[in-house]
């Protein structure tokens, strides 16, 4: 039998899932649904949310999570209909091209306000309600949360501060009973990660979406993308009693990737 959502969580646990219209966030909501949560699925755009939603049994909510009277208004939302909130999936992000060089003003602040202030303004709007419950926070980074790739700096420091809001949030409210954890996926196959994989083929030439995948897992020792539903997984475990005495912990799901010294590729023969 599965661990309970949410430590000392009373009938259905409440989890409200940013970001949840496609990927990661739709497999999450699954997830959690299918393990007898209440879900409420949040993002920028109605469509993919209602699909999502529809397909859990869940509610959806569009807004902004990004502009604080809009989270304070969502979690609100959340309260009068269900009266709790277990657990924050905060999942929502956006991925643009650019070395630091290269960025305007407006690059800046638009990667700042997809990948850090949304996760920010939906925490702190959830505190109060977190704390009544003793519940967890999921913080989705990523990879790049660790380590850099080329020409995506506002996406790089913006998943890097993710990892700092995690450890500050453990840090200040594990007193008041609240877990907070972060993630940190490698390649996952989302519609997304198929848009860059199309871009990549094309600019690489290297034929299809299939084998610029092929490509980028070509150092990964598990040698291949990982699945949504796998990370769905993993937010699922953090967001448990299983993981009781977890907090502040970013928890890596990339295949192995990081664990590989690069200067030693060439040096890997057949």
């Amino acid at each position: 039998m599965s661990a309970a959502i949410g430590h000392g969580s009373e009938g259905r646990p409440v989890v409200l899932i940013t970001g949840a219209g496609t990927g990661i966030g739709a497999a999450a909501a699954e997830r959690f649904a299918r393990e007898g949560a209440d879900v409420v699925v949040t993002g920028r755009r109605l469509e993919p949310l209602q699909v999502v939603a529809a397909r859990v049994g869940g509610v959806a909510v569009a807004v902004d999570v990004a502009d604080s009277v809009q989270a304070n208004d969502l979690v609100q939302r959340v309260l009068d209909r269900f009266g709790r909130l277990d657990v924050l999936v905060a999942n929502a992000g956006g991925h643009s091209l650019g070395r630091v060089g290269d960025m305007t003003d407006e690059d800046w602040a638009q990667d700042l306000r997809a990948n850090v202030s949304t996760a920010f303004m939906i925490a702190r709007a959830a505190l109060p309600a977190l704390i009544e419950s003793r519940g967890s926070v999921v913080v989705v980074s990523s990879l790049a949360g660790l380590f850099a790739g080329p020409s995506v700096a506002g996406y790089t420091i913006g998943k890097h501060a993710l990892i700092g809001l995690t450890r500050s949030l453990a840090r200040d409210y594990g007193r008041f009973g609240v877990r907070v954890n972060a993630i940190c996926p490698g390649w996952v196959r989302t519609p997304m990660a198929d848009v860059e994989m199309d871009d990549f083929a094309r600019a690489a030439g290297i034929g299809d979406r299939e084998a610029a995948y092929g490509c980028v897992v070509t150092n990964v020792p598990l040698g291949r993308v990982g699945e949504a539903e796998e990370i769905a997984g993993t937010i699922r475990f953090l967001a448990s009693d299983d993981a009781s005495y977890i907090t502040g912990a970013v928890l890596v799901v990339d295949g192995g990737a990081h664990v590989v010294d690069v200067p030693t590729t060439a040096l890997d023969l057949p």
